[in-house]
């Protein structure tokens, strides 16, 4: 279990890390999460998100970069069950996510900027290991992620 909160690390490592502005909304049973950015762009189109996730993310955490889109949900109840059976961390959106009252019953957490009941479009566009600019931040992928109620906190090392 992660033993931290995010105002504990900023406070010991401020000059260090990045702070994600307010925006992220927390959809999954468990809130406090750490680990290793894996970075997907997905324009209107989570294919490369889903294909991801069949990967062990065993001290990984998915970040969805749907470029801030709020007309599609780049992540479900189907990609949620599969990122939790192959051992991932954590999702963070910067987008929308779907089926939310079922995520809420996971232990998956996910984070994203709200909801809708659109799919994406499944063309195959998208790109792996791509920056990831959301909320007044970067994310590269590698970057170290610790987010809990308080909001996400980014590091370039590990702060644990």
């Amino acid at each position: 279990m992660d033993n931290f909160t995010t105002p504990d690390l900023f406070d010991d490592h401020r000059e260090s890390v990045q702070v994600a502005d307010s925006g992220l909304r927390h959809f999954g049973k468990k809130t406090t999460f750490s680990g290793q950015a894996v970075t997907v762009t997905c324009p209107e189109d989570n294919s490369f998100a889903a294909d991801i996730l069949h990967e062990n993310g065993k001290g990984k955490i998915l970040v969805i970069d749907g470029f801030a889109s709020k007309r599609y949900a780049f992540i479900g109840d189907i990609m949620a069950e599969r990122a939790l059976k192959n051992g991932w961390e954590g999702v963070v959106i910067n987008g929308c996510c779907r089926d939310i009252e079922i995520l809420a019953t996971m232990d998956l957490p996910v984070m994203a900027l709200g909801s809708t009941p659109r799919s994406t479009l499944k063309r195959g566009f998208g790109d792996k290991n791509q920056k990831v600019t959301m909320l007044s931040t970067t994310i590269k992928p590698n970057d170290w992620l610790y987010a809990d109620v308080n909001g996400l906190i980014i590091s370039p090392i590990t702060l644990l």
